[in-house]
């Protein structure tokens, strides 16, 4: 098929988005071929002095009904759909007066553009395009003879073929712009269908589709033998998809999934309450801060694991500053991400070559809403984003001792971390700042450990005098199964707990808190993240 060469002689261009259309339209007109054209597509292209034909003078049907009808006429189905070396449809074409069309380029009414501006139900339902996903598919089926362009981004590709080829398609391109254009129609056909299952209170649908357009090919995945490619959704939410990469390399499959836990972390604070620094690697907080300034942040998660932090990814909640970005480029980092830089910050960063930084304009709010997806062999997992956060009305202390308020703050704190690390989980907290964390654990008791054990590592490596956990606050992002966990903590110099509560032994290990001193709430909700 790659070498079958078919010459447009007819087009039908029929578009929403009229970018680059005059310049097509005169390369078209430049190669011979006639073009057919609807409404607003057929004024501009008649206003630029191109030749035009109005689809009405095709079908000797007027648009009507608003214009839903226009385009769903025989004499353009059959036009595309028609097999050339089918008699008897040849036949119908020369009893029906209907001629071939060779080429269709058409795009889609913006429907999510129209959900994403908060249109109300009447102006979604609108924009839901109906005789251009008719004409895609007819013309996708048929590719043997049709070619059908549905992105402003292909017209190049188009006229480059036009004219190494003296006006002719090979096989090849058509087949690669009909699977574009189905995926095309599925994705936007999966948008409504999302949207229709929203208005109705579906939370479950009974088919799901999941679309995205490419961002980039990746060199690899997790590891070099492993394919991969970034994708972006149709989902409006601020972070890694969205940002802009001022300069650096481009970004690894491993980069993308540390950069989107760093920010997703880093967007639990409120940068009108202090500033943020949250570093990352492998997925999993290794430092988190604040305070008054991102630099000061920096300073103080950089402490909790120096080691760790290095190569690691970093997420600030501000826009980056000359000196936070001193700070940090002081250090060995793979990517840095904020909502913004200054002048300043970007001709620092601009030093170190390889470091990458990306921009998001804005935070991604711990509230925010949307789905998660997780592949399992044969199918996939969808669940809610965990966007829940604990209020200081929801807590119950169930020791005799109530935590104190520069406790209950730690706390807080530390809970709002817990949720990004991965289960088990375990984070100790003073002051605004991770002092040590445990993370991905068989066993809650070794989260602990681990998190005291290398705690204990950074407050040599800083020359400290004691433990950086000694009155600390530790959280929890599940139930202790047993006392043993609350223990440990005790003895890092833990002062008070904060866990969801639920386990079988809970009087066990309130009773244990209560022997060693400790503070300890209950919020009810727990935080596994697997």
């Amino acid at each position: 098929m790659s070498d079958d060469l078919i010459r447009v002689r007819r087009a039908l261009v029929s578009v929403s988005d009229k970018t680059g259309l005059e310049e097509l339209a005169k390369a078209l007109h430049g190669h011979g071929i006639e073009l057919i054209s609807t409404g607003g597509t057929a004024a501009a292209i008649a206003g630029a002095g191109i030749p035009c034909v109005d689809v009405v003078d095709v079908t000797g049907f007027p648009e009507m009904m608003d214009g839903r009808l226009k385009t769903l006429h025989p004499r353009i189905h059959g036009g595309l759909l028609a097999v050339r070396d089918n008699r008897e449809h040849r036949q119908a074409q020369a009893d029906h007066e209907i001629r071939d069309i060779d080429l269709v380029v058409v795009n889609l009414y913006a429907f999510q553009n129209t959900v994403d501006s908060r249109g109300d139900f009447d102006a979604c339902m609108e924009k839901i395009d109906i005789g251009g996903p008719a004409m895609i598919r007819a013309a996708a089926k048929n590719h043997r003879y049709v070619a059908v362009v549905t992105d402003t981004g292909d017209y190049g590709e188009l006229l480059g073929e036009l004219d190494t080829h003296g006006g002719r398609t090979t096989g090849t391109l058509r087949r690669a712009f009909a699977a574009r254009a189905l995926a095309l129609t599925s994705a936007y056909d999966g948008a409504i269908a999302d949207w229709l299952h929203d208005q109705a209170g579906i939370d479950t649908p009974r088919l799901r589709t999941l679309s995205g357009r490419l961002v980039q090919s990746l060199r690899y995945g997790e590891n070099p033998h492993q394919r991969a490619a970034f994708y972006r959704t149709g989902k409006a939410r601020s972070g890694v998809a969205s940002a802009q990469q001022v300069q650096g390399r481009a970004l690894s499959y491993n980069n993308i999934n540390d950069t989107d836990a760093a920010f997703e972390c880093v967007a639990e604070f409120d940068p009108g309450e202090s500033a943020a620094i949250a570093i990352v690697k492998h997925a999993n907080p290794c430092g988190v801060a604040t305070g008054e300034t991102l630099a000061a942040a920096h300073a103080r998660a950089l402490m909790c694991d120096p080691q760790s932090a290095f190569g690691g990814i970093v997420a600030a909640n501000r826009m980056l500053d000359g000196e936070a970005a001193r700070a940090i480029t002081g250090v060995f980092t793979e990517v840095i991400i904020a909502p913004g830089a200054s002048e300043e910050a970007l001709a620092i960063v601009e030093e170190k070559k390889n470091i990458r930084l990306l921009l998001t304009r804005d935070l991604p709010g711990p509230q925010a809403g949307g789905m998660t997806f997780r592949s399992v062999a044969g199918g996939f997992l969808m669940q809610t984003r965990d966007s829940g956060r604990v209020r200081a009305d929801q807590l119950k202390t169930v020791t005799r001792r109530k935590p104190s308020a520069r406790e209950r703050r730690d706390l807080l704190f530390a809970l709002r971390v817990c949720k990004h690390v991965k289960s088990n989980a375990i984070v100790y907290a003073r002051d605004g700042a991770t002092v040590g964390i445990g993370a991905g654990q068989m066993s809650r008791i070794d989260a602990a450990r681990i998190a005291a054990a290398k705690s204990a590592d950074a407050a040599r490596a800083a020359g400290a005098g004691e433990p950086l956990t000694k009155g600390s606050v530790v959280a929890s992002d599940a139930f202790f199964p047993f006392a043993d966990g609350v223990l440990a903590a005790a003895e890092a110099g833990a002062t008070a707990v904060i866990q969801p509560g639920g386990s079988r032994r809970d009087e066990e290990v309130i009773a244990a808190a209560d022997e060693a001193g400790l503070a300890m709430l209950l919020t009810g909700v727990r935080h596994f993240r697997h």
